[in-house]
């Protein structure tokens, strides 16, 4: 029997196609364009998130436009340089006590400015083996946080993630098991009482991806605060997106919403320069703009940390103001944690300003 309110349902009856879109709402004439002409990450919405579409930011983050098809100057299928970093088939060891576990890459709602579009929706997600990846965990004894990322780990089965999670937590040098996910904005149904279980016998800390403060409806206010109830730490990481999030009401109204729901607003992300994301690429100095303009006007708790994530496996590196960047040509020049300067491409700033 049909039950949207089953986790289950809602994966199995994603809209995944134009004419299932079309007879929720009305494209516009780019949107029938993306479809037409093909995009580089396949559509997919769960049916619960397309219920909140009549919001255009929300439906600007998931609808497919013409412009992702087009690369611009700087952009890359891998912007972080995670392949130049792959240590196994799904572990990637960019920093010297981290690494990042690619557990699946199924998502149930693809965002269209997703840094991983090279990998996220190309095959089922069904769960490989990981044994590669756990004996270089174990002999690699300098790495103590881990975290686990795709894809959405919680799309996985409970038993699936069990699993990979008890495999971790076998390894004694590993002191921090996180796992990113944006279930509880798009599949809020999936934070069952059996998950936050498994999550709490883990001591897992969740990173979660929230974009605006539409997303926190009754059902993800519900899901956060029953993993908190459980005592699941959360912290989130918002995109900076171009339409979506870019002012400071939106974000003040996101990170109170969050914190009010038990989440601490943890990283406010650069967009990363992903092939055909420049529709949604703020200049580096607004970013700068808006996280100061929300200093002092809004909690301290409530202020996530302004990074960009250098490209080419550089790590994210927090930006606190415009004297901290130096700019050549169309780039901004950023310098991470061990002194290497990184090139984030920031052309529309640099059009403004000639």
């Amino acid at each position: 029997m049909e039950c949207s309110s089953d986790w289950k349902w809602q994966i199995a009856n994603r809209i995944t196609t134009r004419e299932q879109l079309e007879a929720l709402i009305e494209l516009t004439p780019e949107e029938r364009a993306a479809f037409d002409g093909g995009t580089p990450l396949p559509f997919a919405v769960t049916p619960y998130y397309a219920a909140l579409l009549g919001n255009a930011a929300l439906r600007r983050t998931v609808i497919p436009t013409d412009a992702e098809r087009h690369t611009g100057a700087g952009e890359l299928a891998d912007p972080l340089g995670e392949e130049q970093h792959r240590a196994t088939e799904h572990l990637i060891h960019t920093y010297p006590d981290k690494a990042l576990f690619l557990a699946t890459t199924h998502c149930s709602t693809h965002c269209r400015y997703c840094t991983r579009s090279r990998l996220v929706g190309k095959n089922s997600g069904a769960s490989p083996p990981f044994a590669e990846s756990f004996q270089y965990l174990e002999k690699h004894t300098e790495i103590r946080d881990v975290l686990v990322s795709g894809g959405d780990p919680l799309t996985l089965p409970d038993a699936t993630l069990d699993a990979l999670l008890s495999n971790l937590r076998k390894i004694p040098h590993i002191r921090t098991v996180r796992i990113g996910s944006k279930v509880p904005a798009v599949l809020p149904m999936r934070i069952t009482e059996a998950l936050c279980a498994l999550l709490r016998k883990h001591r897992v800390w969740l990173s979660l991806h929230f974009t605006h403060p539409a997303e926190l409806t009754p059902e993800t206010r519900s899901a956060c605060r029953r993993l908190s109830d459980h005592g699941i730490a959360m912290v989130s990481q918002t995109v900076l997106l171009k339409g979506v999030n870019d002012d400071s009401q939106t974000l003040a109204d996101l990170f109170y919403g969050l914190l009010e729901t038990n989440v601490k607003p943890y990283y406010l992300l650069q967009c990363d320069p992903v092939r055909g994301s420049a529709h949604f690429r703020t200049p580096v100095e607004k970013g700068i703009g808006l996280i100061r303009s929300l200093h002092g006007r809004i909690s301290g708790l409530a202020v996530p940390q302004y990074v960009i994530d250098a490209p080419g496996g550089g790590g994210k590196v927090p930006i606190l103001g415009t004297e901290q960047i130096h700019r050549e040509g169309n780039e901004i020049i950023v310098v991470n944690y061990e002194g290497k300067a990184f090139r984030y491409p920031d052309t529309e700033a640099r059009a403004k300003g000639s």
